[in-house]
């Protein structure tokens, strides 16, 4: 009796310990991707940005968005404590008007590029890109109610 709990009390404990780690990777994985799912603002890279956005890199002299929506692009830095304080509220805006509007986040830290293409100097920045017509900017954290007036007269007018 006592040589069959040696063979398979490590076989129990390699179960245990494979079905355990699998099982937490799974609810990481879940959790990531309920994550993302709750989030409505679209961070952006340069790649995506010219894709989806516009393409700077090869067409530098003239504005031609390529989205199907309005756009709002917010550029940040995690280290802007303004910039912290504008995140919450674009989210709201950004479920609020799914389906109408695109936001994007713009890391100025990893996407230099965009934000040079751009004369980003200040943040947040945020730049307001209405369908046919040229973007108009704004600097600063705008409060709700503001965001709101410019998607309504601009944007979705």
């Amino acid at each position: 009796m006592m040589k069959i709990l040696k063979m398979i009390f490590p076989l129990i404990l390699t179960v245990v310990a494979v079905t355990s780690c699998g099982s937490r990777a799974t609810d990481n994985k879940n959790k990531q991707s309920d994550d993302s799912q709750k989030r409505a603002v679209i961070t952006i890279t340069t790649d995506e940005f010219v894709k989806k956005v516009a393409d700077f890199k090869s067409n530098s002299q003239e504005w031609k968005y390529l989205g199907d929506k309005p756009a709002i692009l917010d550029f940040y830095a995690d280290w802007c404590v303004y910039c912290k304080k504008l995140s919450p509220v674009l989210e709201e805006l950004a479920k609020e008007y799914q389906g109408k509007i695109y936001i994007y986040k713009i890391d100025t830290e990893k996407e230099r590029e965009i934000a040079a293409a751009f004369g980003i100097r200040a943040l947040p920045t945020l730049l307001f890109i209405p369908m046919n017509q040229d973007p108009q900017i704004a600097q600063g954290a705008v409060p709700k109610d503001e965001l709101k007036k410019i998607i309504d007269s601009l944007l979705l007018k």
